[in-house]
């Protein structure tokens, strides 16, 4: 396939006229190998740039940003001691500068001529990286046709949000190299953008004229300022007002039944009336995603957040909620804790899988582990409970600083006719049990566990863009509250269930 040059994928991207290289003219060994050195004079002179990179800043529709970009016309992209000190040189110079970072590397990794030492830059430039992103500055990645080798096994592997060109091969073994060693092709498609994408490592399949929009929508959530935010009125008493006003208290089992309808509005929906700037990520990165969950970035209002939210319309009998979808929720509560955003969960799931599955892929532990980690997070935190709450997969997204509840979401440990089925040995007793267990909203802001309640006139699916617009106005309301007071303390999550 054509490959877009540096310059050309830097005028493709950027604002015109804006870019100010960052480059200077690389150091070579004095001792430097003739034949190596004609190759170096060789690759200047068909690329028209001096090393296998370029560095520098621009404007990506008015905001100002750092860019990596590869040259795979120099050595095929590949990355030596000079191209080293060139990336980390300009990611040092960005964390300092507090300038948002776009890599777009295409490479075949380390350079060859130079053998180890070349190969040891990894190191360097891993670590130049995670400082940037221990600086809470967005670290975006963009992987071209080819990625390969070092270059993605150190900072091409490392983004906060990682895209990747239709059709690339991206991938850490070079086909040729499999071939040359083992004496068979390697297999087809399976180091391809598509097949990252379908496996949850990379978080979507983009091509270079869309790239500006991507970028712009992200970085409008990661850089929103996290201080200064306006003060959003409290809606309680307009578009919401709290149950025991005008909304009428229901039967817990009649609660429980409107939560189950098939048309009630989920995280999609919520989504596309209640927020902006809403940009999808997908799967773990480390080669697993679920269906059964949304992950995000996106605003409410003006208030920024990573989103991560159950989704009815992936879990299905045949597919429930897995444990993989707790570890991608993991990677969600790591990019709210290392860009310093709210994180807002919501639960809405007829319970995580029980099966051989769930149990070899540890199901248990992920709970634990998304428990221990939510009431400790770093990060200011809010929970929506929007629709049902089976469960330890439901549990393992309840703690946070605010919780929020619709009026007929419900938590349960079992749904009541596990519950029945536990009791009374039937089925028949479950809305008995609904009733006696304490399972609605209204119980659990009663009990202090929910702090607010959004009313449904008289049921989110009889009315889902007006209830899905009430959810977002006490959304934005609460993130800007929270964006102000900061996350609270693991003993203060803690202290509402006591």
């Amino acid at each position: 396939m054509a490959r877009p040059s540096a310059r050309d994928l830097i005028a493709l991207v950027l604002d015109a006229g804006s870019w100010t290289s960052w480059d200077v003219p690389p150091v070579r060994a004095v001792d430097l190998d003739a034949t190596y050195a004609a190759e170096l004079a060789a690759a200047a002179e068909k690329s028209d740039v001096d090393e296998s990179v370029v560095t520098g800043e621009g404007r990506l529709r008015g905001r100002p940003v750092a860019a990596i970009v590869g040259e795979f016309g120099f050595l095929a992209g590949s990355i030596g001691r000079a191209s080293a000190d060139r990336i980390v040189a300009a990611v040092e110079r960005a964390t300092a500068a507090g300038l948002p970072l776009v890599a777009a590397p295409v490479s075949g990794g380390t350079r060859m001529q130079e053998g180890t030492p070349a190969f040891v830059q990894m190191v360097r430039i891993s670590q130049a990286v995670a400082a940037h992103k221990a600086a809470g500055l967005p670290y975006l990645v963009y992987l071209r046709h080819p990625t390969t080798g070092g270059v993605m096994a150190s900072w091409g592997s490392l983004g906060h949000v990682t895209v990747a060109e239709p059709g690339a091969l991206v991938g850490f073994l070079g086909p040729r190299v499999y071939s040359a060693l083992y004496g068979r092709e390697f297999p087809e498609g399976v180091q391809t953008s598509e097949n990252l994408y379908a496996r949850g490592i990379i978080d979507a399949v983009v091509a270079p004229e869309d790239i500006p929009d991507i970028l712009d929508r992200a970085l409008s959530v990661l850089m929103a300022p996290r201080s200064g935010v306006p003060s959003v009125p409290d809606p309680v008493g307009g578009p919401t007002e709290p149950l025991g006003g005008p909304t009428p208290e229901i039967d817990a089992w009649e609660a429980v039944t409107r939560s189950r309808r098939p048309d009630r509005p989920g995280v999609r929906r919520l989504l596309k009336y209640a927020a902006a700037d809403v940009v999808p990520l997908n799967g773990t990165g480390q080669g697993e995603q679920d269906p059964g969950l949304l992950i995000a970035l996106a605003r409410f209002g003006q208030a920024p957040c990573v989103f991560l939210g159950q989704d009815r319309r992936g879990q299905t009998a045949d597919h429930p909620m897995g444990p993989q979808a707790l570890r991608e929720a993991r990677r969600g509560f790591r990019l709210a804790s290392e860009l310093g955003l709210p994180l807002v969960t919501v639960i809405d799931t007829q319970g995580a899988a029980l099966s051989p599955e769930a149990e070899n892929g540890g199901l248990a532990g992920e709970i634990a582990r998304c428990l221990a980690e939510l009431v400790s997070l770093p990060a200011p935190t809010l929970c929506l409970m929007l629709g049902e709450g089976n469960g330890g997969g439901a549990l393992a997204f309840l703690p946070a600083d605010r919780v929020v509840a619709a009026q007929h979401a419900w938590l349960s440990p079992l749904p009541p006719e596990g519950a029945s089925a536990i009791v009374h040995r039937d089925l028949d007793h479950a809305p008995e049990m609904a009733r006696r267990q304490q399972v609605r909203a209204i119980d659990l802001h009663r009990l202090g566990v929910v702090d607010r309640i959004v009313a449904e006139r008289p049921d989110a699916a009889d009315e889902p863009e007006a209830f899905c617009q009430r959810v977002g106005a006490v959304l934005e309301h609460e993130l800007s509250v929270l964006l102000r007071t900061g996350p609270g303390s693991p003993a203060d999550r803690a202290r509402r269930y006591v």
